[in-house]
């Protein structure tokens, strides 16, 4: 980019970025789903870091220091394999995050509500009240972020740390209702492979991406070709521990068919207040799961924020898209067109299915969407000399994409279900071409 580009703030040290990628991987929503799939999650929460996290920590280290400053994946894209290219693999990667912040949004608030008892369950039901919290979530976090790093990193900050607690309350709740009763789940390691399950083995491996998020980050990190790989490693060491060992913990509290992938902390959370007499328990669990939920959408909203910044200072978006706020210093335009993307999403979803349905078409069009730019992302490391990183997140990235398609027993309407799919892919994939030869 030419000199005179509008310049972020260099706000970020190793423990602000180190929260942050922790805030931005692990979501709490992936543990009841790894719960309900069976204690064979575990085993695959390992191969997924192993065979996907561990590559795209490598390649991510690798990139940054490559290609340093704003724009993470979009500039590595477009460097290597030209303007077009990284102009799609930003917008499908922009829109896939649009995606996720209704899905996680309906999942934070759903999951916070149940916790809090029966008195509020049927909140957690309720369609409207769901909306309207969701937005509320979202639109707080994104306004946090929007004033500042300086500011907006401390709701990533204690997002990540609303998340080390809530892993280690689970782990310490679990022990002790081991310690009382035992195991309500014989713990056999070997995944269980099915139809009911497969099409969470794409969620796994999505629930391991993130990394790339700080990479999006490279302008307001302080010394970023020394603090993004130490902060990958560490967050990356972070993740895979605090998967498997808070998957383990539910499976210690209840039999996976008791735990439902939207509600499952609340059901472990109440099922072990009864054991153990805590009835502070899930109300504890419920403030957790809010906090590390603004948290993410802080985290997330605020790095993907980057891309339609770097992409409108290229002359590929509109120049206001490449303009940073006169007081914050930060990219407002974008933050505000993701935020009114993400809650148009999360409206327009819901018709024609159930809200369940309704969820795990969301969960589906997240994963695709924020799959295929792998495939770029990979690419680039192949051509900084990264072979067996890429060849190992290739490998992880197509197997995700295909289980994504299969809909889960809670889709009733599977041709509904396809379609949503199909429809939602190839109109991202097109409005993608459209921008950009209208910005051509």
């Amino acid at each position: 980019m030419a000199d005179g580009t509008p310049q972020l703030k260099r706000e970020l040290g190793l423990r602000d970025i180190t929260f942050f990628a922790i805030t931005c991987i692990v979501g709490t929503r992936w543990i009841p789903a790894a719960a309900h799939a069976g204690p064979g999650s575990v085993t695959l929460w390992l191969l997924a870091a192993l065979l996907f996290m561990v590559p795209l920590a490598v390649a991510v280290a690798a990139l940054s220091v490559k290609y340093p400053g704003a724009g993470g994946l979009y500039l590595w894209t477009r460097n290597d394999f030209g303007r077009w290219h990284g102009f799609l693999c930003f917008i499908v990667y922009w829109i896939g995050i649009a995606f996720w912040f209704p899905s996680a949004a309906m999942f934070y608030m759903s999951a916070g509500i149940s916790a809090l008892g029966p008195a509020y369950a049927y909140l957690a039901e309720s369609r409207a009240f769901l909306l309207g919290i969701s937005l509320v979530a979202i639109w707080v976090a994104l306004g946090t972020n929007m004033i500042g790093m300086k500011i907006g990193k401390w709701t990533e900050n204690v997002g990540a740390g609303a998340t080390w607690l809530l892993g280690a309350l689970l782990v310490a709740v679990a022990a002790v209702v081991w310690s009382k009763r035992g195991s309500a789940t014989p713990i056999h390691l070997a995944p269980t492979w099915n139809w009911d399950t497969i099409s969470f083995w794409s969620t796994i491996a999505y629930a391991m991406s993130g990394l790339e998020m700080a990479g999006l980050m490279g302008g307001e990190i302080r010394d970023p070709a020394r603090t993004l790989p130490r902060a990958g490693w560490i967050a990356a060491a972070f993740t895979t521990v605090f998967y498997a060992a808070a998957t383990l913990a539910l499976l210690v509290i209840l039999r996976p068919g008791k735990i439902s992938e939207m509600n499952g902390l609340a059901e472990a959370g109440e099922s072990a207040a009864r054991v153990l007499g805590l009835t502070w328990l899930t109300p504890l669990i419920a403030l957790l799961v809010m906090a590390s939920a603004v948290g993410q959408f802080g985290g997330l909203g605020t790095s993907v924020s980057r891309l339609p910044f770097v992409v409108g200072v290229d002359n590929l978006l509109p120049a206001a898209f490449g303009k940073v706020h006169p007081r914050w210093g930060t990219p407002h335009v974008s933050i505000v067109t993701l935020g009114v993307l993400a809650s148009f999403l999360l409206v327009v979803i819901q018709l024609g299915d159930t809200m369940r349905a309704a969820y795990q078409a969301l969960v589906s069009l997240m994963v695709i969407n924020g799959f295929l730019p792998f495939l770029y992302i990979f690419g680039s490391a192949w051509k900084a000399g990264k072979r067996i990183s890429a060849i190992s997140g290739w490998a992880i990235t197509l197997l995700a994409i295909l289980c994504s398609v299969v809909p889960t027993a809670e889709v009733r309407n599977v041709w509904l279900f396809e379609t949503k799919l199909a429809v939602g892919t190839a109109a991202v994939i097109a409005t993608a071409w459209l921008l950009y030869r209208r910005a051509r």
